[in-house]
């Protein structure tokens, strides 16, 4: 059974992820494969709209399937892992650059990868169960996928909290900060699909509307404490309030180099505005993750041992120094992200 099931129907290209029980992690085959019909369909006079989702209950996309990652990390070879995130990027900026509207329904689980494939739609659909985050920093990623853009446009500094805390967003936050437009029940989506398929008309999303946002209620308290450049001025901000007592608790978790970076990149992010130069950021990071950062342990801890206690490079935020986040962060010279390059 293949991991991605792309096919044709009435007018539009369809695309399900098909590993319901790796909660539809996203391989580098599965990248390929995405890539290969979005280039396939740009010029097909027969696909007028792509539609894509999850196989299974619990999951759109749990993210990229990184068990790999670790395993050549380990034997030494740093060229897998830059393969993949170059490969996974330039699907990335594709997508959301497509010329053909891109709606994605986006049930359960998406995080990280899934976001990446999941959230560059045109149209984001989620409903009742909908979950979705960037918890990159709590294995010592920073959000990657183009993530940082997203985060950087979402309203006031509420991505700067989404990034570093790795919280997850129900239906409301996702709308709310940008991840997803519209919110229909989960009942209503195998007949949403249908019409869509038939007659590629967007027109025909008839949108619920959502329960109030979270976040928009924490919005202010978010943006006094998020609103800095470095990750001591915002933990020197995190006053005794329950909305920023949750975001301790939550970054308390994570990787204090891969934090420290994360503002660098949504900040960058934030300035050019881009999909291509966020991309490009982010893998100044990712480039750099396997060998320099705390990436494998990140991996070890959550996903090999399970054990949850990953033994970070600095015990706190009071160790970082800004030369080590500028180490992750500078130009890469001859070894920044290309874009052009064809599949491999």
């Amino acid at each position: 059974m293949t991991d991605c099931l792309i096919r044709k129907s009435g007018r539009a290209g369809l695309i399900t992820l098909n590993r319901p029980k790796a909660l539809n992690a996203l391989t580098w085959d599965m990248c390929l494969e995405i890539e290969a019909a979005f280039d396939r369909w740009a010029t097909d006079a027969d696909v007028d709209i792509i539609l894509i989702d999850g196989a299974g209950e619990r999951a759109f996309c749990s993210g990229g399937d990184i068990a790999d990652m670790y395993a050549s990390g380990q034997s030494g070879d740093l060229s897998y892992g830059r393969n993949f995130w170059r490969d996974e990027y330039r699907l990335n900026a594709k997508m959301a650059n497509f010329a053909k509207p891109v709606v994605s329904f986006l049930h359960g689980f998406t995080m990280g990868g899934g976001v990446g494939v999941g959230c560059h739609a045109h149209h984001r659909i989620v409903c009742e169960n909908s979950q979705i985050a960037m918890p990159e920093c709590g294995i010592g990623l920073v959000p990657d996928v183009g993530g940082s853009l997203l985060l950087a446009n979402a309203p006031g500094f509420t991505g700067t909290y989404l990034g570093l805390t790795g919280d997850r967003m129900d239906a409301s936050d996702s709308i709310f900060a940008g991840f997803a437009d519209h919110f229909v029940p989960q009942d209503q989506w195998d007949q949403l699909k249908q019409t869509l398929t038939d007659t590629a008309d967007i027109n025909c999303i008839t949108v619920t509307p959502a329960p109030p946002a979270r976040l928009a209620d924490w919005q202010a308290e978010i943006d006094r404490a998020f609103n800095a450049t470095t990750l001591a001025e915002i933990y020197r901000a995190l006053t005794e309030t329950p909305a920023l007592q949750h975001a301790k608790k939550l970054m308390d978790r994570n990787s204090p180099l891969a934090m420290g970076a994360a503002i660098v990149t949504i900040t960058a992010a934030r300035e050019t505005g881009t999909i291509e130069a966020a991309l490009g950021m982010e893998y100044r990071f990712t480039h750099r993750a396997v060998a320099q950062s705390d990436f494998i342990e990140g991996i070890r801890a959550a996903i090999i041992d399970r054990d949850r206690a990953p033994k970070w490079k600095h015990r706190d935020w009071r160790d970082l120094t800004p030369a080590e986040i500028t180490e992750m962060t500078s130009p890469l010279g001859k070894d920044a992200l290309n874009l052009s390059g064809a599949s491999s």
